[in-house]
C-alpha cells in the first residue's frame, strides 16, 4: 500500500504529495486525515506529514517508509484534505500549512514527543450494592464518620468524582481511597472537557421579530436546507437586531437536522457573541479563538467533532470547525480586515466560507452597517442576494452627529485630546449617570518623541517606524518588533528638549483623570486585554456600571450593546484617513460609522462627536451622516480608475532580507520574469506588473520589504503563472538571503 503524504518540512518550491510506501504492521490502520511520522530528504531526517490518500502498490520504484502512525484516528476528513489542496492553490502555500492551519494547536507533539493530553477526573463508584453501602454506613457511623459519610453519599448518587465526594462530605481523600483498598469503592478515570467560560450576563427571551427583521427572515428562511449554495448580504443599520435575525436562522438550520458557524472579527466580541448564543443553545455551543487556552481550544475542536456541537462561534479560524452537515454560516462585520490572515496561509474567511457553502449547499450570510465594497459590488452585480434593516430594533432614531473642528480649538487655546464641547458633553452625561464611549486608534501615550530643535525623532532600530512613549513603564516601545529603550532626559543629538506630541490611549486617560477627577474609566487595547478573558471581564465590568468612560482602540468600534451608553466620542477620525492603501477610506468609514453606533441602542436617544482638523473631508462629512451608500458610489469610482478590487484582483509578491540592495534586485528580478511568463501566456494585456516599490513600512525587525503588485483577474492561468514564478526564483541560487511570497487580495 502507498500513502500520499503532505510532508511538514516540504519548502513551497518543492511542495507536492510524496509517496511513501506503508509497512505491513501500518497498512491495516492507515487512513487519509492521519498523522505520521517519515524520513525526508537526503539526511532521512524524520519529519511529520499527513496522509491524503492510499493506493495500491505499483512497484514501480522503490519507496521510503512511514515510520509510524501518531494518530489512532484521522483528524481531518476527506473534505478538510480537499479543502487544503485548493487552499494551496489560492494563496500560494504547501498543503501541509493548510492542514495545519485547520487544527488546534493541542494535537500537535511538544517538546520532549509529547502531545496535550485529555483532561481527566477520577470518578469513584460502589463496587457493592447500595443497599449494602447504606448498611455499612449505619454501622461505622460512630466509630467511621467520614467512610460512614461517603458510603452514605454514594449509596444515593451511585457515582461522583472524588473532588466532589471530599468537598460535600468533608472527607479527605485518603477515606477514599481506604475504602478502595477495602474493594468498596472503585475508581475509573473519565474524560471531561476543558470549557472557555464567560462572566458576561445575557438575558434571554422570547424573539419577536419587528417588521423589517420578519421581511429579511422571510426571505432568507428558503435559502436554508435547498440543497444549493446561497450566498447573501444582511445591510442593516447599527442597532438594527441583526443578531435576533441570525438567532431565528439558526433555529430554522437546527430544526432541520442542520449546523452553523458564526464569525465574529474580534475576540472582544466572542465573549458576547457566546453569551448570546449559548443563552438560546446550551451547550451545543462551542467556542473557537486564539486567546483560549491550548487545552480549551483544543478540547472544544474534540467536542466539535464528535458530534456533540451543533453551533460553533468564533473569530477567522473558525471557519475551519469539523462541524458535519452546514447549514449556514454568518460573517457578522464582514467589512473587517481581521478576516485575513496575514501569516501564511494568508486566507480570508469569507473565501473558505465560499468554499465550504458550495460544498455543503449551505447559506453564507455575509452581515453589516458597512458592508465592504468587494461584498456591496457583489450583491448589486447580482452574485448576492440582498436584504436591507433601514431602522433601528427599537424603532429609535440613530444618533445625531457633530463635527469638532480642531483647528478652531487649537486656536481658542485648547491643545489636548479633548475638546471644549466633548468635554462638556462627558460632565453631562456623569451628571445623569450616562455612560460614554471615545475611540482613539492609536495605542500608548504619545505616538511621536521629537527634538523641538533638531528634528531628532526616536526611531525604532529593527524597523522604520517612529517608537510610541508607554507613560505606564516610562519607555519607548515599537509596535513592530517589541524593542523598548528609556528616553533621554534631553535630545541625545543636541541636547534640546524633547516634545512628546500625539495622542494614544494611555495620554487620552490621563487627560480624562485630570479632566474629571475620580470618575471610573475602563481603557481597551493590546496592552490592557493580553491576559486570558480580559476581555469580558472589562466588558462586564462597564455593562454592570463600573465606569462612566470606555475608551479604546478599534475593539469598541462594533458588536458592543450597552443601553446607558448615550455619548460616542472620536478623537483623531483624521489619523485614519492616510493608512497608505486602497482600503483606508473604507476602514475609516467603516470604524467612524460603527463606533457612532454604539450611542443611543437603549431608551435614552444617544448623540456622537467627531473631532476632526479636517471637517470638509467628503469621507468625514459621509461618515457623519452615515452614509453608506453615497460612499460606496465615490469608493467604486476610485477604484475603478486604480484597477483596484473590486474591479480588479490584486496579487502582491513581496520579498524580503536583511542586505536591502539584494532584496531591490529580487524584487526587479521577479517583475522581469512576471512580465515574461505574462507575455508567453498571452496574458500581458489584461493583465498590470507595478513596482518594484517599498512596503508602506519598508523594514521590520531588521527586514528589508519590497514587492510587485498584480492587478488582474484572479484565473488559475494567472496563478499559475504567479506559483511557477516563485519556484523559479527559490530555485536559483543567487537568490539565497531573500524570501518571498505571493498574496492574493493583500491587505497592506
Amino acid at each position: 500500500m502507498i500513502a500520499k503524504i503532505a510532508v511538514s518540512v516540504a519548502a513551497y518550491h518543492i511542495d507536492r504529495p510524496y509517496d511513501y510506501f506503508l509497512p505491513e504492521n501500518i497498512a491495516g490502520l492507515a487512513l487519509p486525515g492521519m498523522r505520521v511520522s517519515v524520513p525526508f530528504g537526503a539526511g532521512n531526517k524524520m519529519a511529520e506529514g499527513i496522509i491524503l490518500s492510499l493506493l495500491p502498490e505499483t512497484g514501480d520504484k522503490p519507496l521510503k517508509s512511514v515510520d509510524s502512525l501518531l494518530d489512532g484516528e484521522p483528524l481531518l476528513g476527506d473534505d478538510s484534505l480537499k479543502l487544503a489542496l485548493w487552499m494551496s492553490d489560492r494563496y500560494f502555500c504547501t498543503v501541509y500549512s493548510a492542514l495545519r492551519a485547520m487544527l488546534p494547536a493541542g494535537v500537535w507533539e511538544k517538546g520532549g514527543g509529547k502531545r496535550l493530553g485529555d483532561k481527566t477526573v477520577s470518578i469513584v463508584h460502589l463496587n457493592i450494592a447500595p443497599d449494602e453501602a447504606a448498611g455499612l454506613a449505619s454501622a461505622r457511623k460512630s466509630r467511621a464518620p467520614h467512610q460512614s459519610a461517603v458510603l452514605q453519599l454514594l449509596a444515593a448518587s451511585g457515582s461522583m468524582p472524588i473532588k466532589e465526594i471530599c468537598t460535600i462530605t468533608g472527607a479527605p481523600s485518603s477515606t477514599v481511597k481506604t475504602l478502595e483498598k477495602q474493594g468498596i469503592l472503585a475508581f475509573e478515570k473519565r474524560e471531561v472537557f476543558r470549557r472557555p467560560g464567560s462572566s458576561m450576563n445575557i438575558d434571554t427571551e422570547h424573539i419577536t421579530l419587528n417588521e423589517e427583521q420578519r421581511a429579511a427572515y422571510d426571505s432568507l428562511a428558503p435559502l436554508l436546507g435547498g440543497g444549493r449554495p446561497e450566498a447573501a448580504l444582511l445591510y442593516g443599520v447599527t442597532g438594527s437586531g441583526k443578531t435576533l435575525v441570525y438567532i431565528k436562522l439558526i433555529e430554522k438550520a437546527l430544526e432541520s437536522g442542520k449546523t452553523a458557524i458564526v464569525l465574529v472579527p474580534e475576540i472582544a466580541l466572542t465573549p458576547q457573541a457566546v453569551s448570546i448564543f449559548a443563552s438560546y443553545f446550551g451547550d451545543s455551543v462551542a467556542v473557537l479563538h486564539s486567546a483560549l487556552g491550548t487545552g480549551e481550544r483544543y478540547d472544544e475542536w474534540k467536542r466539535i467533532r464528535s458530534g456533540e456541537v451543533r453551533v460553533v462561534v468564533g473569530t477567522r479560524s473558525a471557519i475551519f470547525a469539523p462541524l458535519e452537515n452546514i447549514g449556514l454560516i454568518v460573517l457578522d462585520e464582514e467589512q473587517e480586515h481581521t478576516y485575513k490572515s496575514e501569516n501564511s496561509p494568508r486566507y480570508h474567511a469569507r473565501d473558505i466560507a465560499k468554499y465550504r457553502v458550495a460544498h455543503s449547499g449551505a447559506l453564507l450570510l455575509l452581515s453589516s452597517a458597512t458592508p465592504s465594497v468587494e461584498s456591496m459590488h457583489s450583491a448589486l452585480a447580482g452574485k448576492y442576494k440582498i436584504f436591507r434593516i433601514d431602522s433601528r430594533f427599537n424603532k429609535r432614531d440613530l444618533p445625531a452627529v457633530r463635527l469638532i473642528d480642531m483647528k478652531k480649538e487649537l486656536k481658542d487655546g485648547n491643545n489636548g485630546s479633548i475638546s471644549s464641547v466633548l468635554k462638556s458633553e462627558i460632565e453631562s452625561n456623569i451628571r445623569s449617570n450616562e455612560q460614554s464611549i471615545l475611540f482613539i486608534n492609536r495605542r500608548g501615550a504619545n505616538p511621536l518623541v521629537a527634538c523641538g530643535e533638531c528634528g531628532f525623532t526616536y526611531k525604532c532600530d529593527n524597523c522604520s517606524v517612529s517608537m510610541t512613549y508607554h507613560s505606564a513603564t516610562n519607555l519607548l516601545l515599537c509596535h513592530y518588533c517589541g524593542h523598548s529603550l528609556k528616553p533621554s532626559d534631553k535630545c541625545p543629538e543636541c541636547g534640546g528638549k524633547l516634545r512628546f506630541m500625539g495622542a494614544g490611549t494611555q495620554k487620552v486617560e490621563t487627560e480624562l483623570s485630570e479632566l474629571f477627577p475620580g470618575i471610573g474609566v475602563i481603557r481597551m487595547d493590546a496592552d490592557t486585554v493580553s491576559q486570558m478573558r480580559s476581555h469580558d471581564k472589562l466588558l462586564n465590568q462597564f455593562r454592570e456600571g463600573g465606569a462612566h468612560v470606555l475608551l479604546g482602540t478599534q475593539m469598541v468600534t462594533k458588536g458592543l450593546d450597552f443601553e446607558n451608553v448615550t455619548l460616542v466620542g472620536v478623537l483623531s477620525a483624521d489619523s485614519m484617513l492616510y493608512m497608505g492603501d486602497y482600503r483606508a477610506h473604507e476602514r475609516a468609514f467603516s470604524l467612524i460609522t460603527q463606533v457612532v453606533g454604539r450611542s443611543g441602542r437603549g431608551e435614552k436617544p444617544g448623540r456622537a462627536f467627531i473631532q476632526t482638523f479636517t471637517p470638509d473631508h467628503e469621507v468625514i462629512a459621509l461618515a457623519s451622516r452615515q452614509d453608506y451608500i453615497g460612499f460606496y458610489e465615490r469608493e467604486i469610482m476610485l477604484r475603478d480608475a486604480l484597477g483596484s478590487p473590486p474591479i480588479h484582483d490584486l496579487f502582491a509578491i513581496s520579498a524580503s532580507g536583511g542586505d536591502e540592495a539584494a532584496v531591490m534586485a529580487a524584487c526587479a528580478k521577479l517583475r522581469g520574469a512576471l512580465v515574461k511568463y505574462f507575455e508567453i501566456g498571452g496574458d500581458a494585456g489584461n493583465v498590470k506588473v507595478l513596482g518594484p516599490a517599498p512596503a508602506p513600512i519598508p523594514k521590520v525587525k531588521n527586514k528589508y520589504r519590497y514587492r510587485v503588485m498584480i492587478s488582474c483577474d484572479n484565473s488559475k492561468r494567472v496563478r499559475d503563472t504567479i506559483a511557477h514564478t516563485l519556484r523559479e526564483f527559490a530555485r536559483d541560487k543567487l537568490s539565497r538571503g531573500v524570501s518571498v511570497y505571493a498574496d492574493a487580495g493583500t491587505y497592506e
